[in-house]
């Protein structure tokens, strides 16, 4: 007769304490992620622009904010945001530390004319806000700026 000795049970718990041994897939994407160039995260600011709609130019101050404005330009938004400008757009949409005319007149983003100096450093994306607000404006755009 033989005899066997009793196996250790291994319990959910003690199976979750043991290390895992990486495999070559976790391996390799651990050496790629370790070479990629990463941002600091002090960039992590953007600047973002809203298309608003023609219904804006009814608002008095709007109006007198843009004495220059061209008739056919469009209206716009110019922001900047720690967040994701996308999330940063549901936010005023939504009624969350919202802009009233992007909250009652925002269309959408309009990543062309901001997407190639994002993310930046603080200051950098609040000099930006205000140079590409004037930029707007000298093309005869109606801006609204916070």
């Amino acid at each position: 007769m033989v005899t066997r000795t009793p196996r250790k049970k291994i319990t959910p718990v003690a199976a979750a304490k043991a290390p895992a041994k990486p495999g070559p897939k976790a391996k390799a994407k651990a050496k790629a992620k370790a070479k990629a160039p990463r941002t600091p995260r002090s960039h992590h600011y953007h600047v973002y622009v809203i298309e608003l709609s023609d219904e804006v130019w009814n608002v008095g101050r709007f109006r007198r904010a843009n004495p220059d404005y061209l008739l056919g330009q469009p209206f716009m938004y110019v922001g900047m945001t720690g967040l994701d400008p996308d999330v940063r757009f549901d936010k005023h949409k939504a009624g969350i530390q919202a802009n009233v005319y992007v909250q009652k007149w925002g269309i959408r983003l309009l990543p062309q004319l901001y997407q190639m100096y994002n993310p930046m450093p603080y200051e950098g994306a609040r000099d930006m806000e205000v140079e590409l607000g004037i930029a707007l404006r000298e093309l005869g755009y109606g801006v609204w700026q916070a």
